[in-house]
């Protein structure tokens, strides 16, 4: 019972993480980006892949090894609702990873190099896109863990 309920903290302080991060690349991203900032970006870009990764594995731990079972979670059709939103914000998260890193390799190459503005905006997009998909994520686990579909 122990294991389940830290399997269950670990996922949920993932998720935070990453909520955090991806909060503060929205942020970063505005028309005034200066040099220091890109930098922060793709320091936070890499805290949310690791954050990312950390989600899945504990989401994992609670598949296989949690108390419900992979039977309870399998069965349901909000666990697929769940994991199929999750992939898409992860493909959401490609375009503005490449933008960020052709910015670090930009910047070592250009000392004090800023982004244009368009293609601030559109790396803004694509995190605001995922954020906003991301608010689903809390429902379709409530759903789930409920039982609610079977």
């Amino acid at each position: 019972m122990l294991a389940d309920a830290m399997y269950a903290w670990f996922h949920y302080l993932a998720i935070f993480v990453l909520v955090v991060v991806l909060t503060a690349e929205a942020v970063l991203l505005r028309p005034d980006l200066t040099a220091a900032a890109v930098k922060r970006l793709i320091i936070y870009d890499r805290l949310y892949g690791v954050s990312a990764i950390l989600v899945l594995v504990t989401g994992v731990l609670r598949l296989t090894l949690g108390a419900k079972g992979a039977a309870f979670y399998m069965s349901n059709p909000w666990f697929h609702a769940k994991i199929t939103l999750f992939v898409l914000i992860a493909l959401c998260s490609i375009p503005p990873t490449l933008t960020f890193l052709r910015w670090a390799r930009q910047t070592r190459q250009q000392p004090g190099f800023v982004p244009a503005l368009p293609e601030i905006k559109r790396a803004r997009r694509w995190v605001m896109i995922a954020s906003h998909l991301f608010i689903f994520l809390p429902l379709f686990a409530v759903l789930m863990a409920r039982g609610i579909g079977f």
